[in-house]
């Protein structure tokens, strides 16, 4: 008796053994083996750090916008907006411009000293505002151009954006600025990576 299904249990050579011939065992068969449709050719994913989940398309569109220029741009912008308001308050809060309370001047009232403190913040939010959102513009653009992401990025971008904010006091003051904003650039982006 042969263990083979299908095989002739005669024993004849004319009759070769199958090892599926029904629908159902062929059913059967692909349940405990499995389709070999792929989700993607040629795909490695390696299992290292738990399981692995393919990204729906929602996810992929989502991770698409978070991780373009205009988004990282804004966020630059506002978060600069911030770090400037918090910067001015802070030094118009230092600011030594009050008047002496002992000397026979006229008095500042409260009215006065945050209509300044306002004025103070706003300018710093601004500057910080553009600063950044030029600086990450820049970096994105040369980033997607030079297809590489590493320290030069950020080097150059500082480069580009010092030298742009410092032309407006001359190209001394530009070449300066691009300098020391490339210098400042470079070692945030050593200090971020190498921590």
């Amino acid at each position: 008796m042969s263990l083979m299904p299908g095989a002739d249990p005669k024993g004849g050579d004319s009759a070769k053994p199958h090892l599926i011939d029904t629908a159902e065992l062929d059913k059967m068969a692909m349940h405990f083996v499995g389709n070999m449709n792929r989700y993607r050719e040629n795909i490695i994913i390696p299992k290292s750090n738990g399981p692995v989940k393919i990204k729906t398309n929602e996810e992929k569109l989502i991770e698409t916008a978070v991780e373009s220029c205009a988004f990282k741009s804004t966020m630059a912008c506002v978060m600069g907006y911030g770090l400037g308001a918090a910067l001015g308050l802070f030094s118009a809060s230092v600011n030594p411009n009050m008047a002496d309370p002992f000397a026979n001047e006229k008095k500042q009232t409260a009215r006065e000293v945050f209509r300044e403190m306002r004025s103070t913040t706003h300018s710093y939010a601004k500057n910080f505002a553009l600063i950044g959102a030029v600086f990450s513009i820049v970096e994105c653009t040369i980033e997607s151009k030079r297809g590489v992401t590493d320290w030069r990025n950020g080097t150059y971008a500082g480069g580009i954006t010092g030298g742009l904010i410092g032309l407006r006091a001359g190209i001394k003051a530009g070449i300066i600025g691009g300098l020391g904003f490339a210098a400042f650039s470079t070692a945030i982006d050593y200090y971020m990576h190498m921590r």
